[in-house]
């Protein structure tokens, strides 16, 4: 198998092999593990685990102190450790750089049994850091498995309530994170409306550019209690967007990102990238923009990650190259000729790309591997949007005052409104504007005889699809993960009463429900004959008192060799 992160060797041979070591279920019953964070000392960023697999995990944490900043690590099979199984001292990477004197350091921690919990910490002198509570990946025997997915975290829109409840839960076996962790923004760019009033300022102020600054925004967000509780709950599993680097990130460069005034695109990437590896419980990928792999959850699943934006990705077209004026009569033939026209050789390109021939080739091994070991899941942790979303005619599905309101204010949302009569994608950032890779990937999907589940985030929307391939055949089912806090793109519309979500569902026959508002995340619980999904929506992210409920649930079952089942709402 192709793959950049060494995470799958072990778990890929197994599942080829259709070998296990018949073990007990993953997902037992599991008393709340909440330990409350540092604030001052040498530990008050927390701990946190990652990228497991059948005998490994990596272990994380920051050490503020002067002078001597190494740590000791102990890993133990019980919370009192009084079964120690691991302990060494370990220092920070040669040139990390400090932020108000906190240094990070981690640990890849080897030699372990398949699907066991154990329990760490960090020791610094006479101080001891909070208690972290991870696990190994199971090889066999795996009856149930529990996944928390999150996307779009930004730190000053709001308060991190939905990581609090993943954590207050208590028994997730993993958390998988599917992008834009952080934001590049400063005080006064998007998201940071709210920043004062909640006491929840960006640092630096300033939009990020070095290392430095990329260093010390992810610092922050680790600083936050209710983020420290679900890293310290159970090992993650992260993909990154755009966010983690620029706003609409691609291969050569970045919408936010203007190389006349902020340098080299390649020079700002890295800067990223660096402090994205050395703030996250993560390997080191190979190069580090290369973060694709699979890991594998006994005989039960794959989890295939995905990367989107930095090794392949073409840039993304926008409305601008819409090849006729906006105010054009959508009935005329020539118009319709055009439209058409452009969407086949100018999206339609099969020259433009998200992902490229090697990580396909991943993506096929994993998948092929997976099918020929008789599991019965396997997972897609991908960024973008992979359903297929057609824009609804705003000029004819939003009520006449919102039209007007619209055309009075003109500018962007008017003009799209425009476009949208002539037939266009909601989203060209998404697989929608790729859309030639996308059948691509759907052909190898096809070629494994595999039935895939996708999680999504990007877009701060709930969404359940469809997935079909250009001929209409089913390939598998997508949940869109809402965001933890970034608003959503119609929150920039005043137009209470309207619901772009039932209309983007009774456009596109992929869309089985969009939820264009609310905040969350989302609960996968697996079995052998049944995947439920439910898509958690919070009260508010504005004050630390919330509830959360139910958007809705479905259930996905397996193929088995068969056809691609629909997914059924539950709930």
């Amino acid at each position: 198998m192709v793959k950049r992160i060494d995470l799958t060797r072990r778990g890929a041979l197994l599942a080829a092999a259709g070998v296990g070591a018949g073990l007990a279920a993953c997902s037992q019953e599991a008393p709340r593990f909440d330990p409350l964070p540092a604030p001052e000392g040498p530990f008050k960023h927390g701990v946190a685990s990652g990228d497991p697999d059948q005998t490994s995990f990596m272990v994380w944490t920051a050490v503020t102190a002067d002078g001597d900043v190494r740590a000791t690590l102990e890993v133990a099979t019980d919370e009192s450790f009084n079964t120690v199984v691991e302990r060494r001292e370990i220092s920070p990477r040669e040139g990390v750089i400090a932020i108000d004197g906190a240094l990070p350091v981690k640990a890849l921690v080897e030699g372990l049994e398949p699907g066991r919990v154990y329990f760490y910490r960090f020791r610094h002198g006479d101080e001891v850091s909070p208690v972290g509570r991870t696990r190994t990946l199971p090889e066999a025997g795996v009856d149930r498995f529990r996944i928390a997915a999150f996307s779009c975290s930004n730190y000053p829109f709001g308060f991190f309530n939905a990581y609090r409840d993943a954590a207050d839960q208590g028994d997730f076996d993993l958390v998988v994170h599917l992008g834009d962790y952080i934001y590049e923004y400063g005080y006064g760019g998007y998201g940071t409306a709210d920043a004062e009033r909640l006491s929840r300022m960006p640092d630096p102020m300033h939009e990020i550019l070095t290392e430095e600054d990329y260093a010390r925004r992810h610092a922050l967000y680790c600083s936050d209690p209710d983020l420290q509780a679900l890293k310290a709950s159970a090992p993650w599993i992260l993909i990154w967007d755009d966010h983690e680097t620029a706003n609409d990130a691609w291969r050569h460069g970045a919408e936010n990102h203007d190389p006349e005034t902020e340098g080299d695109w390649a020079t700002r990437r890295d800067n990223a990238l660096r402090a994205w590896h050395d703030w996250l419980p993560v390997r080191e990928a190979e190069p580090l923009k290369a973060r694709y792999g699979a890991v594998e959850i006994g005989d039960l699943a794959t989890l295939i990650f995905v990367e989107t934006r930095l090794t392949a990705r073409s840039e993304e077209l926008t409305l601008d190259t819409f090849p006729i004026p906006v105010e054009s009569d959508p009935e005329d033939p020539e118009n319709r000729e055009a439209v058409q026209r452009w969407r086949d050789e100018v999206i339609g390109d099969p020259e433009r790309r998200l992902i490229d021939d090697e990580q396909r080739a991943m993506i096929g091994g994993a998948l092929n591997a997976s099918v020929q070991a008789g599991k019965p899941w396997r997972i897609i942790a991908n960024q973008v949007l992979m359903g297929r979303l057609e824009a609804p005619n705003y000029l004819t599905q939003t009520p006449f005052w919102l039209r007007t309101y619209m055309r009075l204010q003109g500018g962007f949302n008017w003009h799209f409104a425009q476009r949208t009569a002539h037939g266009v994608p909601l989203n060209l950032d998404s697989w929608d504007g790729f859309p030639a890779d996308r059948e691509r990937l759907y052909q190898t999907v096809r070629d494994a005889g595999a039935d895939i589940v996708v999680l999504t985030g990007d877009t701060h929307n709930t969404w359940v699809n469809d997935l079909h391939d250009a001929q209409g055949n089913r390939v598998g089912t997508e949940f869109g993960v809402t965001s933890v806090t970034s608003p959503s793109p119609f929150e920039t519309v005043n137009a209470p009463g309207v619901d772009f979500g039932t209309m983007a569902e009774d456009r596109n026959a992929e869309i089985l429900r969009n939820n264009a508002w609310d905040k969350g995340y989302t609960r996968l619980t697996l079995t052998r004959d049944e995947l439920i999904a439910e898509q958690m929506i919070l009260s508010t992210i504005k004050d630390r008192e919330f509830s959360i409920r139910p958007d809705s649930v479905w259930r996905v079952r397996p193929a088995n060799g068969g056809p691609v089942q629909q997914v059924e709402r539950l709930g």
